[in-house]
Parts: structure tokens; sequence; C-alpha cells
């Protein structure tokens, strides 16, 4: 479980300081865009009030409480079904990867009302109208990580 809980802290610290530095320190928040290396990294300033691509983006209050109850749900249900299952290593940094990132969204919610995005990429002609932050690389990673490093037969 050290591991879990390891690597949950630092993707909860490194998704919390990128915020502060990049919304707060470089001003994101007042700015609305700063480009970094175009079109491939650029800051742009999104305030997600719903999950994945704005989905239940709406005002309301009972919307950002069913969020964070969500969150911070999959994130007992992954630390307990991961303490029972007693997996490899790599499952639990994968089970860290998506708590951490869930707590530091579940953070955003409650101190701002909806959660800083602020990575956009872009490529090869595709302009990419999303944003995304460290949270959401995490809990992407982490998920994929539990999915290919869980079972009986893995324990790596």
């Amino acid at each position: 479980m050290r591991a879990l809980w390891q690597t949950a802290g630092i993707v909860f610290l490194l998704d919390q300081v990128t915020k502060v530095a990049v919304v707060h320190g470089l001003g994101l928040a007042t700015r609305g865009v700063i480009e970094v290396v175009p079109p491939f990294l650029t800051f742009r300033m999104a305030w997600n009030r719903g999950v994945n691509f704005g989905l239940m983006a709406d005002d309301g209050s009972a919307t950002k409480w069913v969020l964070v109850a969500l969150a911070l749900a999959i994130s007992v249900w992954v630390v307990v079904w991961l303490r029972r299952e007693r997996p490899g290593r790599l499952a639990m940094v994968s089970g860290g990867l998506l708590v951490g990132g869930a707590v530091g969204n579940v953070v955003d919610r409650l101190l701002y009302g909806a959660v800083a995005d602020f990575l956009n990429m872009s490529c090869c002609g595709i302009d990419n109208p999303f944003s995304f932050n460290v949270a959401d690389i995490a809990i992407f990673a982490g998920a994929i990580g539990l999915i290919l490093f869980t079972g009986s037969d893995k324990r790596a």
C-alpha cells in the first residue's frame, strides 16, 4: 500500500503546484491563453464544472457535490479493492495515480467550484478545443494501469 499512498501524494502535490503556478502565478485565470510552444502546447484556461469534455457541466451546486462524492467514492473503492487483492507494485502505483488525480480535482471543486484545466495540445493541423490538467492525465493513466496490472495472474 505504500506505493499507492506515495504515488497519490506525489500526483496530488504535482497537480496542485502546477495549477497554482500556471493559473495564479502566470495569471492564466485573467489572461485566458498563454502560448508556450504553439500549437503543440498552449495554456488555455477552462473551468470545468462537469466531467470529461464538460459533460454534466451545468452550474448547479448539486452537480458539484455529486461529482465530489463520486470521485471520493471511487477513490475509496479503489483503495479498498487494492488492499483486499494485494496486487503487484505496478497496480498499486496505478491506483495511486487515480486516487491522487481524483483528490486533486476534488480540491479544485471545493476551492473554486470547478476543476482548473489549463493544458491544451494540438498537432498536425488538428485544433484541440479541450483543456486538461495533471490530475486528468494521472486519472487516465491510473485507470489504464489498473486494467493492465490487476487480475489473478498479474503481480508485476
